[in-house]
């Protein structure tokens, strides 16, 4: 009885921060050990089975949309397009490595930090200036970057042989590959023959991770800033805040963040085509937010997962599915959005908390 209320006061005695912080990577876990329990068990079907990874994916790439549109208040249309970035770049890295690392695990690591590391660069190269600009502007440039960065690898062929890498952009047959080479990116055709290195423990792992550096950097003196900055720019200003650099380390961050997911994503697969990651990818990730509460983490996960799935699940509605989908969005933003279901949730919560306390 005395252990019981001492982990209680422990409980309690933790700053709400830090608590909520604590209930995300609960469940994340809780979300884990049950759909482990379950495929080990034979209960899950081989459509949601194949479902786990991209909920991973749709859940980091929530919440680094969420750093920039709910934390630092920018809005970004152009998210698929650091997520291709990503994609491709981890594609590149994990196949052009294969006879060199045998490991798989060791490849999937190297292609989620070079996926996150180029994503991270485009960020810098994009936001240095395009984060001078405000609302609608910003929204259409990021927009347009997304476009681009399609239309960019709908005519990259990349290749790889004993010489290292090959580039062109006219089709494979200019690569000049030798007999032993391979053609990692087809143009509009995408990456082919890609061999999977992802898996749901690996999604899991990296959601974690991405919770705890958002998490740390919302908390930090930094996130503070970005915070002031999204709440009153001018005021912000005038305290003397580097207005650029607060708002480019959220944008970089969600960019590289973006790129792991992506690198996750084109390795679950055996085909990846660019057509993938365009404006709809865009749409879908910022649909994620806004349902889950535009700076809420733990909205955002849950979101995400849920609106993931919920598609495959309505598939015995066969005509109806994607209205029944559609009718689910519009009743969730009608309820997350009303004021009372709010305070009504608040005040759950807390008298839940009194009495625990």
């Amino acid at each position: 009885m005395k252990n019981k209320l001492n982990v209680k006061n422990i409980f309690c005695g933790v700053s709400k921060k830090s608590r909520s912080g604590f209930i995300n990577y609960g469940i994340v876990i809780v979300f884990f050990i049950i759909f482990q329990t379950l495929s080990s068990m034979g209960k899950l079907t081989n459509s949601l089975s194949g479902q786990l990874i991209p909920i991973c994916v749709y859940v980091i790439m929530a919440l680094s949309l969420n750093l920039v549109v709910g934390i630092s208040g920018e809005l970004s249309l152009g998210h698929a397009g650091f997520m291709s970035v990503g994609a491709f770049a981890g594609v590149i890295v994990a196949t052009s490595l294969q006879n060199v690392i045998v490991s798989g695990s060791v490849r999937l690591i190297l292609a989620l930090l070079i996926g996150a590391a180029v994503a991270a660069v485009m960020g810098v190269v994009i936001g240095i200036p395009v984060l001078r600009l405000q609302g609608d502007y910003l929204a259409i440039v990021t927009l347009a970057f997304g476009e681009i960065i399609k239309n960019v690898l709908n005519c990259l062929y990349i290749g790889s042989d004993s010489h290292g890498l090959h580039f062109s952009m006219t089709d494979s047959n200019s690569l000049g590959l030798d007999a032993d080479g391979v053609v990692i990116l087809n143009g509009p055709m995408g990456a082919l023959g890609i061999k999977k290195l992802s898996t749901f423990f690996s999604g899991i792992i990296l959601i974690l991770i991405v919770l705890f550096i958002i998490q740390n950097l919302v908390n930090s003196r930094a996130g503070r800033a970005i915070m002031a900055i999204r709440d009153n720019r001018i005021a912000a200003e005038a305290s003397g805040l580097n207005i650029i650099k607060y708002k480019l380390m959220a944008f970089v961050t969600s960019a590289a963040i973006a790129g792991a997911a992506g690198a996750l994503y084109a390795l679950n697969y055996s085909t990846v085509v660019p057509k993938k990651f365009d404006f709809n990818t865009s749409i879908l990730i910022l649909v994620f937010v806004v349902l889950g509460g535009i700076g809420n983490l733990r909205g955002s996960i849950i979101a995400a997962a849920v609106l993931t799935v919920l598609p495959e699940l309505l598939r015995q509605f066969q005509d109806y599915r994607m209205l029944v989908y559609a009718i689910v969005l519009i009743l969730v933003m009608l309820i997350t959005n009303n004021e009372q279901a709010k305070a009504f949730t608040k005040r759950i919560f807390r008298k839940k908390a009194k009495e625990e306390c």
